[in-house]
């Protein structure tokens, strides 16, 4: 594969927010696996701990996880806090693009939490998958190697022509999602991914979140030539 059309692929990657109900088979997903084992981790310590759901075991992680949001509402292992800078601005941007196509309007609380709601039915995906992060130190290290692992899992799945999203909702009722596997606090969650086939008929088919620019982000030094523009 040449470098551009290496670039074109890891750009081709989306969260897409609605799946046709077709699994994915077992086959691919374990190619998925191997693939994602594949990421680095500090000292090699691999600290991803996965659990994977398909068919009714889908529907019934998340009638636990609605049960949950609905009678205690978000109970998060870490902080949700994005500031008051650049880094909210952004999360409230993407907000209102959703809510927008949604024809959800800002002062509509129903309907928002109906849009979390749908989250915690992982956008009707026929397959997903909770990740921990095990007691090690103050958790950072693992958090990045699991980052690392789930990028992985998200290509692989692209390069197998499906398609996943990583969720950040399932770890806000993440002791309903260690009570309903059974696991101790001691296994902490930072994300799930949802995956299938994406639904191209679905007007949340693909949101368009944007990204900032590079000159936004990096820092240069040393490199006369890089223009970030």
């Amino acid at each position: 594969m040449s470098s551009n059309t290496y670039s074109e692929f890891i750009r081709s990657r989306f969260s897409p927010r609605a799946f046709l109900p077709d699994p994915v088979p077992a086959e691919v997903i374990k190619q998925v696996l191997i693939d994602a084992q594949s990421a680095p981790s500090n000292s090699n310590t691999q600290p991803w701990i996965v659990h994977l759901f398909g068919g009714d075991e889908v529907t019934k992680l998340s009638e636990a996880l609605l049960k949950q949001f609905d009678s205690k509402g978000p109970t998060p292992d870490f902080t949700t806090d994005y500031g008051d800078g650049v880094h909210k601005k952004r999360s409230q941007e993407l907000g209102a693009k959703m809510y927008g196509m949604l024809g959800v309007e800002r002062d509509d609380k129903e309907g928002r939490i109906e849009f979390i709601r749908e989250n915690l039915r992982f956008f009707g995906a026929p397959n997903a998958a909770m990740l921990f992060i095990p007691a090690l130190g103050d958790r950072m290290r693992a958090a990045f190697d699991q980052g690392t692992f789930v990028e992985n899992f998200l290509l692989s799945l692209r390069a197998h022509g499906y398609d996943g999203i990583p969720q950040g909702m399932p770890s806000l009722v993440a002791p309903a999602v260690r009570e309903h596997l059974g696991l101790s606090d001691d296994y902490q969650m930072v994300t799930g991914i949802a995956f299938g086939k994406a639904d191209k008929d679905d007007h949340m088919y693909k949101v368009g979140p944007g990204r900032a620019p590079l000159s936004e982000m990096v820092t240069v030094h040393g490199i006369d030539d890089l223009d970030l523009d």
